[in-house]
C-alpha cells in the first residue's frame, strides 16, 4: 500500500524519520534543517511573540488532557520572577498501549531538544528536565547522546546561538509509576518525594519544581513547536480535518495486521486508521470493541469507527481521545477478563492518597475476580455500579480513579450480558 511522501509541511513531527528507523543524530538532523528554527527564534523573536503564536495556533496538549498549550505558557509568563524558572518535559508515557512518545524520543531526540530550547526561551526558563519513563532504556541512551551532541555544538549551555540566553537540560528517569503522568505527582517524584498529587491551586506555573514557576509539557506537544513557529498558526490549523488543529500521532495495536503509529491530521476517522494503516483485523478474528487512547478510555464498538479522531468528536460519543493510540479488542477476548486486568493495573498504580482510589479499586478487582470465576451474584454487579457512582469528580484527590473506572463503566453498559453470564 502506497502513501504520500512525507514532507516538513504535511508531517512536521515525523518527516525526518529514516526508513531503517535508526536515530537521527545531530549531523543528519542539521542537514534536515534541524536547529535552524531555534536559532532564528532566539535571534529574532521575543517571549511574548512566541507565546502569542502558540496561543493562536490553539495547540492542545498531547499527553491525554488536551489543555491549550498557549494558555499554559501565558500563565507561566505572567509570573514576575526573573530567574529560577523551569521547563519539564513529561516523557513518562505509562499509559498502557501507548508508545507514540517513545517513537519520537528514540528516533528524533534532537527534535525534542530543539523544541525544549524554544519553549524554555519563550518561558524564560534557564533549566529544564526530561522526566523519562525508567523502562525506556533505549530512549534514555539516545537522549543522553543527543544532549551531549547538542552541548558540544553549543546548542545547550551559555550564550546559545550567540544570544544572552543560557540553558541547561537534564534527564531524570522515573521509578515506574503511572501516577507521575499527573504533573504535580511528577514534580514530587522529581524532587525525591513520594509520587502523590499536590493540591491545586497553587498551580505549577506559580509554585512548581522546588517551589519555583514551572511549565510541564508532553513530548509530542513540545515537538509541534518548531513547525508552528516556522510556518505559523494558520498553516498549523490548515493541517487538520476538524476543529482540533494540527496533526497527531495515532495508531492501532491489538490483533491487527500492521500495528503501529502514524502521523496524520486530526479528524482522520478511526476506520481509516484501522483499515488503511493498520490493514485491518487479523484472520479468524473480528473487531469486538476498541479503546481510542489508552486503558483509561471508555470502550467503543464498530459502529463508532467512522468517528473523527479528535478531542471533540470522541468526547461526543462517550469516550476520550487520550493518547490517540487505539487498542483493537477482538471477538476472542473475554471482556470481563480484559476489564479485570485493566482494573488490576490501575489498582496497583494507585498512589494510595485518597480512600475511593486506595480502597475502591482493589474492591472492584476482588469482585471482578469472583465474576470471572463465575462465583458472583447480582449483588456484586450492584456493588460495582455503586462503587463507580461514588468515584467521580469531587470525591477523589486526582483523576486516577476516575480514569480507572471509565473502561469498567463502558463495559458494563455495552457488554452487560457478559457480566450477567458470569453469575452463579
Amino acid at each position: 500500500m502506497k502513501f504520500k511522501k512525507k514532507n516538513n509541511q504535511t508531517h512536521p513531527l515525523t518527516w525526518r524519520i529514516r526508513k531503517d528507523k535508526k536515530p537521527i543524530w545531530i549531523e543528519e538532523y542539521c542537514k534536515k534543517k534541524g536547529y535552524k528554527i531555534a536559532e532564528e527564534t532566539l535571534n529574532n523573536m521575543n517571549s511574548k511573540e512566541i507565546i502569542l503564536i502558540i496561543k493562536n495556533s490553539e495547540l492542545k496538549g498531547r499527553g491525554g488532557g488536551g489543555f491549550p498549550t498557549g494558555i499554559k505558557w501565558e500563565l507561566m509568563s505572567k509570573v514576575n520572577i526573573s530567574k529560577d524558572k523551569y521547563i519539564i518535559c513529561n516523557a513518562d508515557e505509562m499509559e498502557p498501549g501507548s508508545y507514540k512518545d517513545k517513537l519520537l524520543i528514540e528516533q528524533l531526540p534532537h527534535l525534542l531538544i530543539e523544541s525544549i530550547i524554544i519553549a524554555a526561551f519563550a518561558l524564560k526558563a534557564q533549566q529544564g528536565y526530561i522526566f523519562l519513563r525508567g523502562e525506556y532504556i533505549k530512549a534514555n541512551i539516545n537522549l543522553q547522546k543527543a544532549i551531549k551532541e547538542a552541548i558540544n555544538a553549543g546548542f545547550i549551555g551559555n550564550k546559545i546561538f550567540n544570544t544572552k540566553f543560557n540553558f541547561k537540560l537534564n534527564i531524570h528517569t522515573g521509578a515506574g509509576r503511572y501516577i507521575c503522568g499527573e504533573e504535580t505527582a511528577l514534580l514530587n517524584s522529581l524532587e525525591g518525594k513520594r509520587a502523590i498529587p499536590r493540591h491545586k491551586p497553587p498551580f505549577p506555573a506559580l509554585v512548581g519544581f522546588l517551589g519555583k514557576p514551572t511549565c510541564i509539557n508532553n513530548v509530542e506537544t513540545l515537538c509541534n513547536i518548531p513547525g508552528i513557529i516556522k510556518y505559523g498558526p494558520e498553516w498549523y490549523k490548515g493541517l487538520s480535518k476538524s476543529n482540533d488543529y494540527g496533526t497527531k500521532i495515532m495508531g492501532f495495536s491489538g490483533k491487527v495486521n500492521n500495528p503501529g503509529v502514524w502521523e496524520m491530521p486530526f479528524g482522520t476517522t478511526a476506520r481509516e486508521i484501522l483499515e488503511k494503516y493498520a490493514k485491518g483485523m487479523c484472520k479468524k478474528v473480528k473487531l469486538k470493541a476498541w479503546q481510542p487512547g489508552g486503558a483509561s478510555t471508555a470502550l467503543l464498538t464498530e459502529k463508532h469507527l467512522d468517528t473523527p479522531m479528535d478531542f471533540t468528536n470522541i468526547l461526543k460519543i462517550g469516550s476520550r481521545l487520550g493518547t490517540g493510540v487505539a487498542l483493537a479488542i477482538d471477538d476472542k477476548i473475554n471482556i470481563l477478563s480484559l476489564i479485570k486486568n485493566i482494573e488490576k493495573f490501575f489498582s496497583r498504580e494507585s498512589c494510595g492518597w485518597c480512600t475511593p482510589c486506595r480502597d475502591g479499586l482493589p474492591w472492584i478487582v476482588k469482585i471482578l475476580n469472583k465474576l470471572e470465576k463465575k462465583q458472583g451474584n447480582k449483588k456484586d454487579i450492584k456493588i460495582l455500579r455503586d462503587l463507580c457512582s461514588h468515584i467521580k469528580n469531587g470525591t477523589t484527590f486526582c483523576a486516577h480513579a476516575i480514569g480507572a473506572i471509565t473502561p469498567l463503566q463502558s463495559a458494563m453498559k455495552i457488554f452487560y450480558q457478559e457480566f450477567k453470564y458470569s453469575l452463579k
